[in-house]
């Protein structure tokens, strides 16, 4: 698919909900998180989660291979005062010294990757003992719900292949095929964790989480965008009109360790 990120990077940094606190807690709880850790984050966006990272006190960088994306992760962390050391790079090919991280994270995005070449190149530059955390966090559609409404309506406007992460996360936020990756690029101890939360979306906020998604945002051209903003702020009004609304989450991450 030709997906463009860039094209949606306003949208993505102003709406798209990062990872919950839980999250981060549950990870400082397991001793995965600790402040003083060298991070690298990969396909970081508009940074989300560089920005948690650094405000937990890691010293983190951060790669992705959209520009625009990358400037507005950057502008985000200025105006938090935050330093996060912003690279344009492929997680498959990063150019970063070998051994030089305590952690690797790859939220939301080890499905647009080749996924050998991208596993090879973590355990590369990871110092023994060091962990990569595979982390999703998706929404959960059910019969008669917001997501299932939502997906109606994106495809209707977008009705093309499934993206890979439909296929590998099977529809309910769960990859098991992410542990076949890891370890046959040799890490070990492997861990994982999942759990459900709500999050809170008003209306607005939907239409511009939705804008950014691969499928629209990232795909269509502006005019078609437009007429599936109008489509679904129509649907928002008729069938879900309290505000905020809460959405249903699931958290997934699958933390692996090089030997």
């Amino acid at each position: 698919m030709n997906v463009d990120f860039g094209r949606t990077s306003s949208d993505y940094a102003k709406h798209r909900a990062g990872f919950p606190e839980a999250f981060y807690t549950r990870l400082e709880q397991d001793g995965v998180l600790t402040s003083g850790l060298r991070v690298l984050d990969l396909g970081t966006g508009t940074g989300t989660v560089a920005r948690n990272l650094a405000r937990r006190g890691c010293d983190v960088t951060a790669l992705d291979v959209s520009a625009p994306q990358l400037e507005a992760a950057a502008q985000l962390a200025r105006d938090e005062g935050l330093r996060v050391d912003f690279r344009e790079a492929p997680a498959e090919n990063t150019g970063l010294p070998s051994g030089s991280f305590d952690r690797v994270f790859a939220g939301q995005c080890w499905h647009w990757f080749d996924r050998g070449a991208a596993a090879r190149e973590v355990f590369r530059l990871l110092k023994p003992g060091g962990k990569l955390i595979l982390c999703h966090f998706d929404w959960t559609a059910l019969p008669g719900n917001l997501l299932e409404a939502t997906e109606a309506l994106v495809e209707e406007f977008s009705p093309r292949v499934k993206l890979a992460v439909d296929h590998f996360g099977q529809g309910v936020g769960i990859y098991p095929q992410w542990f076949r990756d890891v370890g046959v690029a040799g890490f070990q101890s492997l861990t994982s964790f999942t759990f459900d939360t709500l999050t809170p979306y008003t209306h607005e906020a939907w239409r511009g989480r939705m804008r950014a998604n691969a499928r629209i945002g990232a795909m269509l051209p502006p005019e078609q965008v437009a007429r599936f903003d109008a489509a679904l702020a129509a649907l928002l009004t008729a069938r879900f009109p309290q505000e905020p609304m809460s959405v249903p989450h699931r958290v997934f991450a699958l933390v692996a360790e090089r030997p």
